[in-house]
């Protein structure tokens, strides 16, 4: 949280947009997104912190979250958020929840590969419907 109070704004939202996504589109949401906290700061820096802080907690106590659902882990190959690469391999090697891996996508993958991504989901769907029958 004080990483994101006291680091100046406009590199914040520069490197927060740049940092998420590859495609203009995905920045330009990021952009977007931030901007809504412009003038408010600490606001945003407290809701961050907050996440941050929810997965540190999740992570120390290590508890096993058992998955009973049909899954898939969408991860994009130059996704550069804080450990998320690290994690998603992990979770994939640990639980046999496929991951597919995204060429040209960032941390929010969905928004720099939305056709592939929305297809993933699809093939998850129907999976999962064949599994109910």
């Amino acid at each position: 949280e004080p990483v994101y109070r006291y680091y100046p704004w406009k590199a914040l939202l520069k490197s927060g947009t740049k940092g998420v996504a590859l495609s203009e589109y995905g920045r330009n949401l990021m952009r977007d997104m931030m901007l809504v906290y412009d003038g408010d700061q600490k606001r945003y820096a407290k809701i961050a912190g907050h996440g941050f802080r929810i997965l540190a907690e999740a992570v120390e106590r290590d508890l096993p979250y058992e998955i009973k659902c049909p899954a898939l882990l969408i991860c994009g190959e130059q996704d550069k958020a804080g450990s998320c690469v690290r994690y998603n391999k992990a979770w994939h090697e640990d639980t046999g929840i496929p991951l597919e891996w995204l060429k040209d996508a960032g941390h929010n993958s969905n928004t720099d590969q939305p056709k592939i991504v929305n297809w993933l989901i699809e093939q998850l769907a129907q999976r999962a419907k064949c599994l109910e029958a």
